[in-house]
């Protein structure tokens, strides 16, 4: 086994086993969301074959480059392609915010961008419009995070008459790193949990020195849908680690949160999206200007971060990703974990 790293066991297993047919849970619809195979050439048409031939039961369309386009005869062949396969289509936007740096102004207002995506959601047919307020550096801008949230609020509450009339509901992603999960809630509720909700993403919260356990358990009452991936944490000597991973892989207890997931969210999606990243390093214990970001985090709230840190272990290093490559590794690091994540939803 000399010089065999996790990803090539891992892959060789893959390769010897073909993925064998998948019965869908009965609390959970089992998704995919398309990030997970950002660098695919394909076509809103392909990425839906593709997942249904790997037994996905709703896909998310996070971003509107994966649509392809918002025209309306477009977004129709794209929901009767999807109703074929027997496939939910669900589509999501990027930042909200106007104060935050992920937020392009370019593409019109908030709200006009937020109306594009309510009328393209009705048109292919899907329950709500994804959407996110920024990333982690927002939380080191003048006014932290709080004066993202305010903003993001005003937003949603100058939208409300339309989300309401349009029948359909605003998730508001935990993502980057942006928002810790009391945050959030606290935006969903300012806002009106009438009209907006959660999508939650399990690999965001380590991102922002949270447990992913306690993020399903302070949302799980908001939720719409989810991103769901696998997290290594461990200790260095300025703090501690952080690399996404496949699903399996990491040590933040990703069986036991989809456990808890399945009977906290029944009826929702349970959407992979895969990516793996190298380590990031928190330096909570280095540099005492980390915690300006993190000033009203509470004690116990991180001390669950740390708990999972002191039992990880570092990762071994995997192979550069040759040039060219990029989709092929994705494919690989994504189908790994549905295997992985439909043996879990078997059991």
């Amino acid at each position: 086994m000399v010089g065999m790293t996790r990803r090539t066991l891992l892959g060789a297993a893959a390769a010897a086993a073909a993925l064998p047919a998948f019965a869908a849970s009965q609390d959970v619809r089992f998704g995919l969301d398309l990030f997970s195979i950002r660098s695919a050439p394909w076509d809103a048409f392909q990425f839906l074959d593709y997942a249904a031939k790997h037994g996905v039961k709703v896909v998310h369309f996070s971003e509107i480059r994966f649509l392809g386009s918002l025209e309306d005869d477009h977004l129709k062949l794209v929901r009767a392609h999807s109703e074929k396969l027997g496939i939910q289509v669900e589509i999501g936007m990027r930042s909200i915010c106007p104060t935050s740096s992920a937020f392009d102004p370019k593409l019109g207002t908030a709200q006009e961008q937020i109306a594009r995506m309510l009328h393209a959601a009705q048109v292919v047919g899907s329950p709500f419009v994804r959407c996110f307020l920024g990333f982690f550096n927002d939380r080191r801008a003048e006014g932290g995070i709080d004066r993202h949230i305010e903003k993001t609020v005003q937003v949603l509450r100058s939208v409300r008459s339309q989300v309401v009339d349009s029948g359909l509901k605003m998730a508001v992603e935990n993502h980057g790193g942006d928002m810790q999960a009391r945050e959030l809630k606290t935006l969903i509720e300012a806002a009106g949990k009438d009209f907006v909700g959660a999508c939650l993403d399990s690999g965001n919260p380590l991102w922002a020195i949270e447990d992913p356990h306690l993020t399903l358990e302070t949302l799980a009452p908001y939720v719409l849908t989810s991103h769901v991936r696998d997290t290594a944490v461990w200790r260095v000597p300025e703090g501690a680690a952080v690399a996404w991973t496949r699903m399996g892989e990491g040590n933040v207890g990703i069986a036991e949160y989809i456990r808890k997931y399945r009977k906290l969210c029944a009826g929702r999606a349970l959407s992979l999206e895969i990516i793996v990243t190298e380590p990031r390093i928190y330096p909570y214990l280095s540099d005492p200007k980390f915690w300006d970001a993190y000033r009203t985090t509470p004690a116990w709230e991180f001390s669950r971060f740390l708990a999972i840190a002191e039992k990880g272990k570092p990762l071994p290093p995997d192979p550069p990703v040759a040039k060219g490559k990029e989709a092929e590794r994705e494919r690989q690091d994504l189908e790994a974990s549905m295997r992985w994540t439909q043996e879990q939803l078997r059991a």
